[in-house]
């Protein structure tokens, strides 16, 4: 294992160690402990952008190499930059989270095990080049962020929040996983590298759509794109510093980072193009549109998130076109990747900041209600300064860095209406359109969280305790990272050779020119992007000066159809009452129904399958000589099956089939199988023995005789069972589908295994760790039937004692 692999790792490890010196150390914050392994890793991370700058670097470390599965590590400049978000806002959150959280109060170990489990998954998903090992981290990054939105499990609505987020991007991993198994087919290989060289096999594909759909499905549902983003705003009953980390550089973010790594291989179809833009911008309206209507910071946030990750989306669609053309070099279309990955960048460092912001307001007012907040700058100059500068930096005003991506998003929009692919210079009018309108309400939502809460008169007696600034160490991470939204906007190509380049390299990979170097600069002339800027700017001040007027008719005139949130609460409803009547309806409690439903499956797939592959069949050509034993010992056995059926006592029962054991056991020593005739008999002697202990507990059976009725659904059932198990027999006598695997062991069990007795070496060797996990089974139970043994001596003792 490489560093590189114990990288990904050393979260989970620390993970696992918490909950052991968390005993010794309750003195100390837990976040003080574990605060150095984020760090050492975002610094670690740092050293590899030399070499992502100009190439790209890999480890590998076999897993099962028969299957095609290796842990394979590639670091290019797009898992770099993730890996540098994942790592620097992690430090980040963890600094913020030692005075956010009180070390008496929280489960600490719980909070930092479950953070650190999800930052090793994220940093498996962006790092992993095979596909099987990113789905396993893929579904890691859902159950880990179900235990931090799960955190406060006392509360009913966090718990709501966390089976919403849980089911839902579930689901999509399970789509994602289709998608990979589907490539596989194609190509052969899991290899996400191995699989983008074999572009043009998936292309000319007959599963090159429903691979795709399966793709964007697993990205869609994790980065909240509508319909699937119900579950964002309900993860925001997470703690503070997880809403930060979680919903602004990493979970949210895995989707676009999906998108942006299957995009070699799917941009070459329009229903890529058209799939991906019109999903995004369709988010981006509905998310900036719907945060307006909330009152509550952190929704607005949740809702903000989900419209900033629908521009990026788009950005990522649109983008896709530059790959139908030849180079970089006057390639406008690929100046949406750029801005895809710009805004990916800034937007973890404003929203970030601004989650940290709203968590210090609730943290020192008690409240997150813009109604009961207001005047705060009089008391929180610090925690304003941040305000403003994240909200006017997310609603794309000079000079943060918010302002070159959205006008370069602007750009974007507006070249896709030149674009003579995919009828976009018929269809593509409407994406510039929806992008301006929901950019203006994306203004208006800014400036609601800042003038809001900040601005106008203080109101001390609605709020629950006294307001007064942060202290240093709530104050300090969002500071950084208003210090680089500032930074970065000012200077932003200090960004562009070391990160944006080398990522934008491994999206279109294919375009790479040596020439190519992107440079961001503020002013561009007199563009139609500056003039949707300024009409942003007009109109977002008139609707933010008239929200009273209007928020209450776009409250009230949303249509049932899009109330997807309402739809997910009444799909849970029915299914649970469905799956409750249903489970009376079958659970009936008698264990001869559950033994119906078992047989009539049987009869089903058994006859099924004899005929619909055609293995009916019935040659007795070769079979051996029946001799009068065969026919003494099936008559013994058929006398005391009928006894068995007909006896209305359970010892005779057990006698009865005891002895039909035994008679078993006398075929194979005939057939000269002695093994198998010694282990029937021990089976046969050892079932006897427990069945007799444990019936012999049992009532004797009713007195009331049932009249047997010969056209009942059981006489079908047991008529069929026989007839299955009949035809199943004489037709493997002459039917195979595959070569006999016998002949392997035959020459293998003593060259392999040194022994001379096939059945032992099958179940010692070939066969060993099903034999050992039987008997772990055996034992699980054993100590299972102790302890209820145990229990009820305890409780018959206490009862007594009474």
């Amino acid at each position: 294992m490489s560093f590189l692999h114990l990288a990904i790792f050393l979260p989970f490890i620390m993970a696992m160690l918490i909950p052991i010196f968390y005993r010794w150390t309750k003195q100390l914050h837990t976040g003080w402990i574990v605060l150095p392994i984020p760090v050492i890793l975002f610094i670690y991370f740092l050293t590899f952008i030399p070499q992502t700058t100009d190439g790209v670097v890999t480890q590998t470390m076999p897993w099962i190499p028969s299957l095609g599965i290796n842990f394979t590590i590639v670091v290019d400049g797009l898992s770099l930059l993730f890996a540098l978000l994942i790592t620097g806002i992690g430090s980040l959150v963890t600094f913020y989270s030692i005075f956010y959280l009180g070390k008496k109060k929280e489960r600490l170990n719980n909070f930092y095990a479950f953070l650190f489990i999800f930052m090793t998954a994220m940093l498996g998903v962006v790092l992993s080049d095979n596909l099987v090992v990113l789905y396993l981290f893929w579904e890691m990054t859902s159950i880990s962020s179900f235990l931090l939105i799960g955190y406060w499990y006392h509360r009913e609505r966090s718990r709501y929040g966390a089976r919403k987020s849980l089911l839902i991007t579930v689901f999509g991993g399970l789509m994602l996983l289709g998608g990979i198994l589907l490539l596989h087919l194609i190509t052969g290989s899991f290899s996400l590298r191995e699989i983008i060289s074999e572009a043009a096999l998936v292309q000319n594909s007959s599963l090159f759509i429903p691979a795709m759909i399966f793709i964007l499905l697993g990205a869609f549902t994790k980065s909240a794109q509508v319909p699937f983003h119900i579950w964002l705003p309900d993860a925001m009953e997470a703690p503070t510093p997880v809403s930060a980390y979680l919903h602004s550089a990493t979970m949210v973010k895995a989707g676009i980072y999906l998108v942006a790594r299957f995009t070699p291989l799917f941009a070459v179809s329009g229903a890529w193009f058209w799939t991906i833009s019109l999903v995004g911008i369709v988010t981006l309206f509905w998310g900036s549109i719907t945060a307006t209507k909330k009152t509550d910071l952190k929704a607005i946030l949740a809702y903000s998130t989900i419209s900033q990750l629908g521009l990026i989306m788009t950005l990522l669609g649109v983008g896709a076109a530059a790959l139908h053309f030849d180079s970089w070099n006057d390639n406008i279309y690929i100046g949406a990747i750029v801005a895809a990955v710009f805004h990916l960048f800034n937007h973890a460092t404003f929203k970030g900041s601004l989650f940290m912001m709203v968590g210090i307001v609730d943290h020192e007012t008690g409240t997150r209600d813009i109604k009961r907040l207001g005047g705060l700058m009089q008391v929180m100059p610090i925690t304003a300064t941040i305000a403003f500068i994240g909200t006017f930096a997310m609603a794309g005003l000079p000079p943060f860095n918010g302002f070159l991506s959205k006008e370069m998003f602007f750009q974007s929009m507006v070249d896709v209406t030149s674009l003579n692919l995919f009828q976009a210079e018929t269809w593509g009018v409407i994406l510039p359109i929806i992008a301006w309108i929901g950019s203006i309400f994306t203004f208006v939502y800014s400036m609601i969280i800042f003038f809001r809460t900040f601005g106008g008169k203080l109101k001390p007696h609605l709020l629950p305790q006294k307001p007064h600034e942060a202290p240093f160490g709530l104050l300090l991470p969002p500071m950084i990272l208003s210090a680089l939204v500032v930074i970065t906007g000012v200077f932003p190509n200090l960004l562009a050779k070391p990160l944006l380049e080398p990522a934008v390299k491994s999206i279109m990979p294919s375009l790479y020119g040596t020439g190519y170097s992107i440079h961001i600069s503020f002013w561009h002339g007199f563009t139609m992007a500056l003039l949707m800027t300024a009409g942003v700017i007009i109109l977002g001040i008139f609707l933010y000066k008239t929200t009273n007027w209007w928020r209450p008719f776009i409250s009230e005139k949303v249509p049932a159809f899009f109330r997807w949130g309402k739809a997910y609460d009444n799909g849970m409803y029915y299914m649970e009452q469905g799956s409750y009547r249903f489970t009376l309806w079958v659970m009936t409690g008698w264990l001869r129904t559950y033994l119906n439903y078992m047989l009539t499956a049987f009869i089903i797939l058994m006859l099924g399958t004899i005929f619909m592959t055609d293995a009916l069949n019935f040659d007795i050509s070769a079979i051996s000589r029946v001799t009068m034993m065969d026919y003494v010992l099936v008559f013994v056995v058929i006398v005391t099956l009928i006894g068995i059926v007909f006896s209305k006592s359970r010892i005779t029962s057990i006698i009865l089939l005891g002895a039909m054991g035994y008679t078993i056991s006398i075929f194979f020593i005939v057939a000269r199988a002695p093994d198998l005739a010694l282990t029937q008999l021990v089976i046969e002697t050892i079932s006897v023995v427990l069945y007799l202990l444990v019936f012999y507990h049992l009532p004797q059976f009713s007195n009331i005789e049932e009249k047997p009725r010969w056209f009942s659904a059981k006489t079908f059932i047991s008529i069929g069972v026989g007839l299955v198990v009949f035809l199943i027999s004489i037709s493997a006598y002459d039917t195979t589908f595959y070569d006999s695997i016998s002949q392997y062991y035959i020459d293998n069990t003593y060259t392999k295994a040194a022994g001379k007795n096939i059945v032992n070496v099958i179940l010692v060797d070939f066969r060993g760790f099903d034999t050992l996990f039987e008997t772990a089974v055996l034992a699980v139970a054993s100590i299972g039937i102790f302890g209820m043994i145990k229990l009820r001596l305890a409780r018959r003792e206490k009862n007594e004692n009474k």
